[in-house]
């Protein structure tokens, strides 16, 4: 640590001005500087300076080991900046990094906001839907942007998903001389002239109460798009309790359907993949995934099980959906590793004498569920019961 090849200089808007001596320091001495080409400029990097490639790639950084490198992020080279990406690549011995005040703290200190109180999201490439579980009335939320185009797209997101009464407030060119706050409701958005970088901060307090996505397990069926294969909402919340989903997790689904249990499970902090061997409900899979803005914690393989599994990243859970036969446990049950809990649910003679099987074998907790919802009988109401499901779940 006492004498790394690299430095990570956080830089705001203000240029080598807003810098430390430190990190003027790491900058007299680089023999290259890295960065996009607006912190180039904001350093007058000249002849010295190396534009990060498109598309990005930290290689030519990487290749540069041993020489005098500075790399160029906006404000906190850890939120959502290349300093994570750098990390991974290298010993701790070989960088430093030297942060400045990022958009996140520079919003909350302009809004008056608790930063730990606020939901932090960078949006440069991801989904609006990313949002989507978080809305609610009363919460504080600050994204930042990938251009100017930006706000506009998310102000007609919001209101085409019930948010339209939200507040934004625009946040331009935040720490520098070209700093602007400009704010408005979603449904009323028509500002002009938006200087980058930008990001938003929503304050969701005059949202309605009833808006937003609930946080508990077993979300409505019509929430998903499904063709009728879904494991319905009372099933599904049974079915999650049992899994026991734990931040960062990894998820097996097999026979996804809909993936609505994989879905939830990544909305409760977790990565799944799921496999489903009919490309009609891999269209619908796919489609939940980009509804919740999902991609990159939740992943789609289309084909059969246990085959479809070889060369996955082994789970710390597996969810089988269709109860499966002898054959897909003989051959998935010595993939897993020990500690591994896994649930399955049967609707059939044949997977619940399966299942049963692999309770006896196996051990665990062997659970019937049976449920009646009430439904319309001639000029009154009757007990409609749904097909019982039989579940194993078990940890290995």
């Amino acid at each position: 640590m006492s004498d790394p090849w690299l430095t990570i200089v956080g830089l705001g808007e203000d240029g080598l001005e807003g810098l430390p001596d430190a990190s003027r320091a790491a900058l007299q001495a680089a023999a290259v500087i890295f960065g996009g080409p607006r912190h180039l400029d904001l350093v007058a990097a000249g002849a010295r300076g190396i534009p990060w490639p498109v598309p990005f790639d930290l290689a030519p950084v990487l290749a540069r080991r041993g020489q005098r490198v500075v790399v160029l992020t906006s404000g906190d080279p850890f939120w959502f900046g290349a300093g994570g990406s750098l990390a991974q690549h290298l010993a701790p011995e070989e960088w430093r990094a030297l942060p400045v005040a990022g958009v996140f703290s520079l919003a909350a200190a302009r809004l008056g906001w608790r930063l730990e109180n606020s939901l932090c999201f960078g949006l440069h490439a991801a989904s609006f839907a990313r949002l989507r579980p978080v809305l609610a009335r009363g919460a504080h939320v600050i994204c930042t942007l990938r251009d100017a185009q930006a706000p506009a797209d998310l102000a007609q997101w919001l209101c085409q998903n019930g948010f339209g009464t939200a507040r934004m407030i625009v946040l331009e060119a935040l720490g520098g001389p070209r700093e602007r706050l400009r704010s408005t409701r979603a449904d009323a958005f028509d500002l002009a002239g938006i200087a980058t970088p930008v990001a938003v901060a929503l304050d969701c307090a005059d949202l309605p109460a009833h808006v937003g996505q609930s946080r508990a397990a077993g979300l409505p069926d019509d929430t998903f798009a499904h063709d009728g294969q879904i494991t319905k909402r009372p099933i599904r919340a049974l079915t999650l309790s049992a899994l026991a989903p734990r931040t960062g997790e990894l998820l097996w689904d097999i026979g996804g359907g809909s993936g609505s249990v994989s879905a939830e499970w990544c909305l409760l902090g977790g990565r799944a993949i799921t496999v489903e061997r009919h490309t009609a409900r891999c269209a619908n899979i796919a489609a939940n995934i980009a509804a919740f803005g999902l991609e990159g914690r939740m992943t789609l393989v289309e084909g059969v099980a246990p085959a479809a599994l070889a060369g996955l990243p082994l789970p710390d859970a597996v969810f089988v959906g269709g109860g499966g036969d002898a054959a897909l446990y003989q051959t998935l049950l010595p993939m897993l590793p020990p500690g591994t809990r896994l649930v399955a649910n049967g609707v059939t003679l044949e997977t619940e004498t399966v299942l049963a099987a692999c309770h006896a074998r196996h051990g665990g907790s062997l659970l019937r569920i049976e449920l009646a919802q009430a439904e319309p009988l001639g000029g009154m109401r009757g007990w409609q019961p749904a097909r019982p499901v039989v579940q194993w779940s078990v940890v290995l």
